[in-house]
Parts: C-alpha cells; sequence; structure tokens
C-alpha cells in the first residue's frame, strides 16, 4: 500500500520511519502547507512532494494517506481524500471536537474506505496483556481506574508555533495534546465513562489559551471511580503512570514497565523483570519482533516525558501493520474512528465541566 503523508513536521518523521519497517508499506508523496518543508521532508525519505494537496489525494501512486497535521486541521484533508477513496490514517485526535470527529467517520463510511486512529500505545505487548487481563476478570470488579501524565514542556515548545497552544488547532493543553493516550487507555481498560467533574489551569506558561494542568474526577458507567492528572508544567517530567484496582487484584504500568501486578488467590506477581519476560512469552510471539530493547526498563514506544521527540515509532509501525491487513480484509482497524472519537468526547466533557464549574454527563 502506498501512503501520502499530509504533513511534514516531527511526527510525520515517525510515520515516515513506521512505514518504512512496516512490510507491504511504501511512502510514495508528501504535502505541507510549507513547500520548502516539503521539499526537504522528501528529499530525507525519498519520496515525492507535491506542491498542492488536491494533487496528492488525486495521484494515483496514492492509496492510502496520514494525516499528521495540527489536531484542528485534520478535518480537511480527511474529507478530500475520503472523497477520493484514499484509506485514512489519522495522527491523535481524531479531530478536536465531536462534530469534526463525526464528520470524518461519516465520510469514511460514506466513501467505502478504511479510517484509524493513531493509538499507538494500545499495540505495546504489556498494554495488550492487560487488556486481555481486565476481560478475564483476573482483577475482580474493578473499583478504582488512575491515569497520570506529568509531563514538562518548556515555554519554547509552546512558542515554536503559532498554532501550539490555541483553541483553534491544538484543541486543548496538556489533556487533548499530551495526555490523550492515556485516556484512550483508561477508556480500553476500564470502559466508558458515564460522568465527570473537573478542573484545569493554565499555571506556568504564558502566550497561549488552553491548560497546561488539569483535573478530572470520573464515574465510569461499570460503577468504578477514577481519575486522571495531566500537566505539561511537571519539571523535568516523569513516565505516564495508568493504575487499575480491583477487589481481587491491582496493576501499575509506567509507560510500558509493569511496576505491579498481583491477583487474589493466584500468587501472581508479576512486577520483577524474570516474570515481565515470562509475561511477554505468554504472548506466544512477539508482535514487534526484534524492536524491543534487551533492557527491560526501556518502554517500547519510548517516552515523551520531556520531549516529544523522545518517543520511537515501533508501535505505529505495529499499527500501519494493522492498518493495512484491515485494508485488505475489508475490516475495520483495531482503532477505528469510532475507538478514536470516545477520548475526544471524554477530553471535551471535563474541558466542559471545568467551564462550568458542575459534574457533567459524558456525550
Amino acid at each position: 500500500m502506498r501512503f501520502g503523508l499530509i504533513g511534514c513536521g516531527m511526527i510525520a518523521r515517525f510515520h515516515a520511519q513506521a512505514i518504512a519497517d512496516t512490510p507491504g508499506a511504501e511512502l510514495a508523496g508528501c504535502w505541507s502547507h510549507n513547500p520548502d518543508r516539503a521539499r526537504k521532508f522528501a528529499e530525507e525519505t525519498g519520496c515525492q512532494p507535491f506542491d498542492q494537496l488536491e494533487d496528492l489525494i488525486h495521484s494515483p501512486d496514492i492509496d492510502a494517506v496520514a494525516i499528521c497535521t495540527p489536531s484542528g486541521a485534520h478535518l480537511e484533508p480527511a474529507l478530500l481524500a475520503a472523497a477520493a477513496g484514499k484509506h485514512l490514517l489519522i495522527e491523535k485526535p481524531l479531530e478536536i471536537t465531536l462534530a469534526r470527529c463525526d464528520q470524518i467517520i461519516a465520510a469514511a463510511k460514506n466513501a467505502n474506505v478504511q479510517l484509524a486512529t493513531v493509538f499507538q500505545s494500545r499495540f505495546s505487548p504489556v498494554w495488550q496483556q492487560l487488556h486481555a487481563a481486565t476481560q478475564r476478570g483476573e482483577f475482580g470488579r474493578l473499583a478504582l481506574g488512575e491515569a497520570h501524565v506529568k509531563w514538562f514542556r518548556p515555554q519554547s515548545y509552546y512558542d515554536s508555533a503559532e498554532w501550539r497552544g490555541t483553541w483553534q488547532l491544538d484543541g486543548g493543553g496538556a489533556l487533548m495534546n499530551q495526555a490523550i493516550h492515556s485516556v484512550d487507555l483508561l477508556l480500553w481498560l476500564m470502559g466508558p465513562v458515564r460522568r465527570v467533574a473537573a478542573f484545569t489551569s493554565t499555571f506556568a506558561h504564558e502566550r497561549i489559551e488552553v491548560e497546561d494542568v488539569a483535573v478530572a474526577s470520573l464515574e465510569f458507567q461499570s460503577g468504578a471511580l477514577g481519575s486522571i492528572i495531566a500537566t505539561t508544567a511537571s519539571h523535568p517530567g516523569r513516565d505516564k503512570r495508568i493504575e487499575l484496582h480491583g477487589a481481587e487484584g491491582s496493576v501499575i504500568v509506567e509507560e510500558d514497565r509493569i511496576v505491579h501486578w498481583s491477583a487474589k488467590g493466584s500468587g501472581v506477581d508479576k512486577g520483577s523483570d524474570a516474570n515481565l519476560r515470562s509475561l511477554r512469552s505468554e504472548l506466544g510471539s512477539d508482535p514487534l519482533p526484534g524492536r524491543f530493547s534487551d533492557r527491560l526498563s526501556d518502554p517500547a514506544g519510548g517516552s515523551g516525558a520531556a520531549d516529544p521527540a523522545g518517543i520511537n515509532h515501533a508501535l505505529h509501525a505495529a499499527q500501519y501493520t494493522d492498518f493495512l491487513a484491515a485494508a485488505r480484509a475489508g475490516r475495520p482497524p483495531q482503532i477505528d474512528g469510532h475507538e478514536g472519537r470516545k477520548s475526544v468526547a471524554l477530553i471535551a466533557t471535563i474541558y466542559e465541566s471545568a467551564r462550568q464549574q458542575r459534574a457533567l454527563p459524558v456525550v
């Protein structure tokens, strides 16, 4: 499958590396609002630069597009590409409002093209195994689910581009931009949220419209409770952490490292390196052969706690592999548009709860 990249920034480079590592995928073209940037990107990656977005989208050499523009600029190229019959792989978030998400989902359905939202963390063997364990009820009835994203971004990060920190193109701050991967994982593990009560603040950065600190209390539809804490004002930045606590066990994961895993009555404690190796062997095969460090302390997808360039492309490659398989089989990808919409719905409600200073139901 031949891909065209829309947007030629840092995230697009991860995608180019992932495409190069994915059997059956080829980077055929790229486009940017800045033609010089597109030409430089094309020279680095060996693809064809396009001066006009429409020319890339309608090129017979392009089968699918990967949209890596700022978050609030996903809709327009997605609609054009779907109408041209191109499959869509869109960086997180799918879009910044539910109305815009729904337009993309409807366009893909009407054009009979596949649509995937990039949440590469779900393809980590650790998170996949944890999801399977929650589905089996290994921890009993879950009572508490927590996501902590205490990262750091200097003022220079927000000053580096005019769109950063704006509602129109960033769609939000620490929640929508940085913590959304953890929001997605928490929903995947705990199920949908019924109601939220939240506070947000712009505390440590200047010249931005969005929050750099957010705290939300959650009531899940299952009856469990939870919380999300997100910030880009915690120097020097810590790895993201998710905790699940149930009547028969609990688990704590930092990035892709299991800190604690226990289940009542089974004597299972998978917090050691030896047991983590055993846990990986339970998968039967490594979904990302050869791409993991021998050091179990190295997260599979890297860490963006202090620097967005700190992530790597290994899990993106796993998502590309699933996307290709889905397109060939005519099935939805594992993380389709509807899955991508869920985190936007929760974050939008968190923002509205903070504005209204009251608990609100999730749409």
